[in-house]
């Protein structure tokens, strides 16, 4: 069992390097190259010089649009004078600079890094799961329930009143 005390990155420093872009959970290289104590410049020239390691889905370079729109959403930016968009790095790009970065704190760093990535997975299947059952018991109730509003409806129609023979005074006829 890993002693937390002993990490050398803390989770929610992780957590909060964590974007959801182009439908992925994805770190930027900046973020990273910290994490892991080197540059973003070797950080990127480590990548570059495995490119086979480093295929689409596990790494791209963010569009104008979407660096414009991540530089929005956080207020106090750190980001102070890049001259290109920066990488992002999907979970298994980061499990891949494992292999080219080599650093006891790199490799320190990216143990953390892939249980922050598990932990937050098995949150999103626990709150997945959850919905599911929420929805089968609205399911199930919605039945239940539409037996009682039936009734209910039921008893609030009008009723017609039989037939009956008229009580009281009726005036004669001539």
């Amino acid at each position: 069992m890993k002693n937390p005390a002993r990490t050398i990155v803390p989770p929610e420093r992780i957590e909060h390097a964590i974007y959801l872009i182009r439908s992925e959970k994805v770190m930027l290289g900046h973020d990273l190259a910290s994490l892991y104590g080197v540059t973003t410049a070797a950080l990127v020239q480590a990548v570059k010089r495995n490119p086979g390691r480093f295929p689409g889905d596990f790494m791209f370079q963010l569009s104008d649009a979407e660096f414009a729109n991540l530089k929005s959403q956080i207020v106090t930016s750190s980001w102070g004078g890049h001259r290109k968009n920066p990488y992002a790095f999907t979970e298994q790009g980061v499990a891949m600079l494992s292999g080219v970065l080599r650093s006891e704190r790199a490799v320190a760093a990216n143990v953390e890094i892939m249980r922050t990535f598990v932990r937050l997975r098995r949150l999103l299947l626990s709150q997945e799961e959850m919905a599911r059952k929420l929805s089968a018991l609205e399911r199930r109730y919605d039945e239940q329930f539409k037996v009682v509003f039936d009734a209910i409806r039921q008893i609030m129609a009008p009723q017609i009143p039989p037939k009956s023979r008229r009580i009281g005074f009726r005036p004669q006829e001539s």
